[in-house]
């Protein structure tokens, strides 16, 4: 992997003199009348009675969002609103990366990088474009770019080794220097928060404030842990399986999420429900259509096994995947009660410039998806104390 800045970046052709080609979503119709007939062929398993969300996605539930995606869901409306914003593919080291780009109305805004997960996409943010760009007070607003992850929706497929979580940050900050920006924020939860902390590390001089809302740091050698909380106890008991499938066996486990609609709709939306702060019922704070269009993504782009690779990516990278040194830039952390990624802020501040540290009264792993406007409200107040 080379130095900061030396990834090549190339387009089949230029646009408005940089090498990034305009993209539209446009979904072929056979793509998914074949979804709607498989969703109608799914043979689902026999479940035990009575044992609810124990076990994975209950039967009934899975049954019922499978019945809604089939008959009533309506792909062309949401394809439509992400159509809405500016939408990009640019070439990086090799590798497609799309992206929304959706500059403010106001002059001087901050250029924000917004870095989604896995089970996530740019569909995380929608409720927020709004809100960051076009804010009551001007001096709020950001101009936004938001990636879908190497391997992920419309940057999809991944086709080379090596695509662990510091390459990524080298390509967006390559991508940022493209666009323009000299200087900008950065944001991030899941995998994102993972990349922005390496984007703060590898370009300082570029990264004028590092915010996220998931930051694991363990206390130092020999110190015990604090008492984990609800949340992580039973991430780490029951919750935590997938990680080992998906890092160690990523394509064994994409034949059956790319085969099957309805096993992905059900990989993907228990941990809607397990890792927010939804009291149990996914509904409570998504809608089916926030789900099913996220899960889309994944459907329609064939991306279950190369989004998989990334945790096969951080195994095979290990220590090397973190920022190497302290990192200087200044940081926000937004605690969320539903997270199950928690640092202590002492812990936090051996290893990053912490100057802004809020705990939340609710909210979840998804955070920009669960509590839209807390989540904004976070980031504004971070940045109004680092400037631009």
């Amino acid at each position: 992997m080379g130095a900061p800045g030396s990834i090549a970046l190339r387009s089949e052709r230029r646009y408005k003199g940089r090498v990034i080609e305009p993209f539209r979503i446009d979904v072929p119709q056979a793509t998914l009348d074949d979804l709607r007939e498989r969703l109608a062929r799914t043979r689902f398993p026999n479940e035990i009675e009575g044992v609810q969300w124990e076990q994975g996605t209950p039967l009934a539930y899975l049954t019922e969002l499978v019945d809604y995606w089939r008959d009533s869901y309506d792909w062309r409306a949401h394809e439509a609103r992400l159509n809405s914003y500016e939408q990009f593919l640019a070439e990086v080291d090799g590798q497609r990366i799309h992206f929304l780009h959706v500059r403010s109305p106001h002059e001087g805004a901050t250029p924000l990088l917004l870095a989604h997960g896995w089970p996530g996409s740019v569909v995380e943010f929608l409720d927020t474009i709004a809100p960051f760009t076009d804010p009551p007070d001007p001096a709020d607003a950001f101009s936004l770019v938001i990636p879908s992850l190497p391997g992920y929706a419309f940057s999809a497929p991944t086709t080379a080794l090596g695509w662990g979580p510091r390459h990524i940050a080298q390509a967006f900050g390559v991508l940022m220097a493209e666009l323009g920006y000299e200087r900008y924020g950065v944001q991030g939860g899941d995998w994102g928060s993972m990349i922005v902390c390496n984007m703060a590390d590898l370009f300082p001089e570029q990264v004028t404030g590092l915010h996220v809302n998931f930051l694991t740091v363990p206390p130092p050698k020999g110190e015990a842990p604090a008492e984990q909380s609800d949340v992580r106890r039973r991430f780490d008991v029951t919750g935590s399986g997938y990680q080992q499938i998906q890092g160690t066996k990523p394509q064994t486990i994409g034949y059956l999420l790319e085969d099957s609609p309805a096993g992905l709709a059900g990989w993907i939306v228990e941990k809607f429900r397990e890792w927010s702060d939804c009291d149990g019922n996914p509904e409570n704070v998504f809608t089916k259509d926030q789900m099913l269009t996220n899960i889309m993504l994944y459907w329609v782009n064939a991306a279950a096994t190369s989004s998989a690779r990334l945790y096969w990516e951080m195994r095979q990278a290990g220590a090397q995947a973190v920022p190497r040194n302290k990192v200087e830039v200044p940081t926000g952390v937004a605690n969320f009660p539903g997270e199950m990624g928690r640092s202590e802020r002492v812990h936090a501040e051996r290893r990053y410039n912490i100057v802004h540290w809020t705990e939340h009264a609710r909210g979840g792993h998804f955070a920009a998806m669960e509590q839209p406007e807390a989540f904004v409200d976070d980031v504004r107040a971070f940045f109004r104390t680092v400037g631009g």
